[in-house]
């Protein structure tokens, strides 16, 4: 299988918020006029987020260049003018007026993607462990290390307090 080194991934601006308009619209004149072969993929950088807030958890997804939308094409004046024209679309992110390709290694960087939790939980408040050893038991958050995704929390136990390291999915915060 030999891939076309012509066809690289570009940067195309867009309105604020017309990301998805833009992609469906892009793939829709790719198939009407034929351009399969021209213009491969049209994707928008997403991440998914797992939300905690409220002791609910639920999954999000959240863009990571809003306004911009990534397009796998081999650069010609028609695959250029197709783009430049969608509805939507304010031009692709070049110096001048030539697009610049995106490295593999750029492309990479923008899709490798883990999913990330956000928590409603500050130190100092007063959590529930969901399961393990520690499982009911209620302690108190002394630190959060969001790049790790951990919480340590100190648990009284037997007269004494215990700091427990837990993920953010093995707690919920109580209510007050």
């Amino acid at each position: 299988m030999s891939e076309n080194t012509d066809i690289k991934w570009y940067v195309v601006h867009t309105y604020s918020g017309y990301e998805n308009k833009v992609r469906d619209s892009l793939l829709k004149a790719v198939e009407n006029n034929g351009m399969q072969d021209m213009i491969v993929d049209v994707r928008i950088p997403v991440e998914e987020a797992i939300e905690i807030k409220n002791n609910k958890r639920r999954t999000v997804q959240r863009k990571l260049l809003p306004s911009y939308v990534i397009v796998k094409m081999k650069m010609t004046n028609e695959t250029w003018y197709v783009v430049r024209n969608t509805r939507g679309v304010t031009g692709f992110v070049g110096s001048g007026n030539k697009p610049t390709p995106l490295s593999e290694t750029d492309f990479a960087a923008i899709f490798e993607s883990a999913t990330k939790t956000r928590l409603d939980i500050q130190v100092g408040d007063e959590v529930r462990i969901l399961s393990g050893l520690f499982e009911n038991f209620t302690g108190k958050v002394v630190s959060i290390d969001n790049a790790a995704q951990k919480l340590q929390v100190v648990v009284p136990m037997l007269k004494r307090e215990t700091t427990v390291e837990l993920a953010y999915d093995e707690v919920v915060r109580t209510e007050d």
